[in-house]
């Protein structure tokens, strides 16, 4: 399983291959703005793009905590509103009273908009949500990552991990607000996995208020999980041409599965949400800030 970042370091663009060990130095390649994009559009499969990118480049080794390194969201355009990240509503087996069949007519599941490439924030980085929301809930989820080529036509990159937190509580008050309910910031990990989306994703989120554990819970968000197939959801989404501009990028969320609204519980302005995607060896975590102001 190969895996892929980008960075931006001493105020140019690069790629490291494979997730580096928390303090470790990082093994980076100069690479150009739009050099990735490029390369998954013309690759015959996504994991070619990682020899590519690196052949004939000549490594750096950046320490961890250099100040001049900064962790980028995979293929993030520097013109975000390039990006589109959106997503799939109540897509889990566990929503549903009964399985689903093969013979059964494909209904796509609801679709939001969740924000522009600017949207997305990093782990460590706060997630900022209205002053007075309703009620919050942490959503892991996969990520699938498109670039569109010059003609609008999709190229599958591969997968990373987020946490679609929302304002559950105003959609439960009026379904037709979930517009609104959207409009947090959205965590993505800048780990991209040069895969097909996974059929087992599971894990554990941990809450902690004042330093201390206030919840936690399992979850399961891979494609076995799901209700839809991944392909079905995908080709709906792209048959709508707003979403097949040329040059951008889509952040696709998968669905969530049940999590600490579902258990009573109440997230409140400071808590800390760990995502611990334990089948991926990837771990992330983000406080939440209620009002603010939103950075770019």
């Amino acid at each position: 399983m190969t895996i892929l970042f980008e960075s931006e370091y001493r105020g140019e663009r690069h790629v490291g291959i494979g997730k580096p060990a928390p303090g470790e130095p990082l093994t980076l390649y100069k690479v150009q703005e739009n050099r990735l994009s490029a390369e998954f559009v013309t690759a015959d499969r996504p994991a070619d793009v990682a020899a590519a990118v690196t052949e004939g480049a000549s490594p750096v080794s950046v320490a961890a905590d250099d100040p001049q390194l900064r962790l980028l969201p995979p293929l993030l355009p520097t013109t975000t509103g390039n990006a589109l990240v959106s997503g799939f509503m109540r897509t889990h087996r566990s929503k549903f009273d009964t399985a689903p069949s093969e013979d059964e007519e494909f209904v796509p599941p609801n679709w939001f908009f969740k924000g522009l490439g600017a949207w997305l924030r990093l782990p460590g980085e706060p997630l900022v949500v209205p002053r007075k929301p309703v009620a919050l809930i942490e959503e892991p989820e996969v990520a699938l990552v498109y670039v569109n080529d010059a003609d609008g036509e999709p190229h599958y990159a591969g997968y990373t991990f987020g946490n679609d937190l929302c304002d559950i509580g105003l959609h439960r008050e009026n379904p037709g607000w979930n517009p609104y309910c959207k409009l947090c910031d959205t965590a993505i990990t800048p780990w991209l996995f040069l895969d097909e989306p996974p059929a087992s994703v599971t894990g554990r989120v941990t809450i902690e208020r004042d330093g201390v554990t206030a919840w936690d819970g399992r979850f399961d968000c891979g494609a076995d999980a799901l209700y839809f197939r991944v392909r079905d959801m995908v080709d709906h989404l792209f048959s709508f041409p707003a979403v097949r501009r040329p040059g951008l990028v889509n952040y696709v969320l998968l669905g969530a599965d049940e999590a600490s609204y579902h258990d009573g519980f109440r997230i409140a302005d400071g808590d800390r949400i760990t995502i611990d995607v334990k089948s991926h060896d990837v771990m992330f975590a983000n406080d939440v800030r209620f009002g603010g102001t939103v950075t770019s």
